[in-house]
């Protein structure tokens, strides 16, 4: 549970998400604890807005005051719609997951491809500089991991989706290095990403966090497999490429990395990224 600072009053800068649902949010708990580390009279709050209010809650940012806003499902493209400046990232993507405010204007970014790669290489010790990379999905995840492989230098970036339609959405961010394939393709790559849902925890679907969203008899030694579920944290995927011998990278760090640089845009100060894994870890749900 989280405890708010001490020393709250009129003159605290105030962060927040929204999202739908957004109650089971980490992000209180891990930016709460960077600005209590850094010493910043900051404070950091959940908001729970209703699919198709995205827009309005970002433009209501500017007239309450909130100095960043963290955007999270259904409101990313809404948000990219709302703010009045946009990295060419988020305009890529038409994604916006980060808003900060300055002065009368609200500048959106997207830093959820970039949060994960540089999980892959602080978390992982993987740089995809020249690699031949396997995306498994073409959301809105997919797509952020996809442009980030590219900027990142990867040599190949092989997208697996069940929709055609949506994998050529994704390939299109990364011309002439993104192609559609086929699960087998993870054979050959030095990468695989599991950029779906499949092996996230659900009340009402047990099975479904043991469910694999490839086979992992493509999976082996030399390779890198990283999942952006969290929820377990090590979810059957890795412990299944694990067990053949595969360099794992769990979801958090993606959502702790992301969160660090918001941190940095919005303070202009490091972000403790050690405080912010131990919080994080230390409010997982069980």
């Amino acid at each position: 549970m989280t405890t708010p600072a001490p020393g709250l009053s009129a003159s605290t800068r105030v962060a927040a998400v929204i999202g739908h649902p957004v109650r089971h949010s980490l992000s209180p708990a891990i930016f709460n604890a960077a600005f209590a580390a850094v010493g910043l009279d900051w404070a950091y709050l959940a908001f729970d807005v209703a699919e198709g209010h995205g827009g309005d809650a970002v433009r209501a940012s500017r007239i309450l005051g909130i100095d960043g806003l963290s955007v999270t499902m259904p409101h990313k493209a809404a948000a990219a719609a709302a703010v009045d400046q946009a990295s060419d990232r988020a305009l890529a993507l038409d994604a916006v997951n980060c808003v900060s405010r300055r002065g009368d204007r609200l500048v959106g970014d997207n830093t959820d491809g970039p949060g994960f790669v540089a999980s892959l290489r602080l978390d992982g010790g993987f740089d995809p500089q020249g690699t031949r990379c396997l995306v498994l999905g073409a959301g809105g995840a997919a797509r952020a991991i996809v442009l980030a492989l590219a900027e990142a230098g990867a040599s190949e970036i092989v997208v697996v989706n069940r929709t055609e339609a949506t994998a050529h959405v994704a390939v299109a961010l990364a011309p002439g290095i993104a192609r559609i394939g086929v699960s087998g393709d993870a054979s050959h790559a030095d990468l695989v990403v599991n950029a779906t849902s499949i092996g996230m925890a659900h009340p009402d679907d047990p099975e479904r966090a043991r469910s694999l969203p490839i086979d992992a008899a493509h999976l082996g030694a030399g390779q890198v497999v990283a999942d952006i579920v969290y929820h377990p944290l090590r979810t059957a995927l890795l412990d299944a490429a694990a067990s053949r011998g595969a360099t794992v990278v769990e979801g958090l760090g993606m959502l702790v990395h992301q969160a660090a640089l918001a941190f940095t845009i919005w303070t202009g100060e490091p972000a403790p990224l050690e405080l912010m894994w131990a919080a994080a870890r230390r409010n997982l749900p069980t």
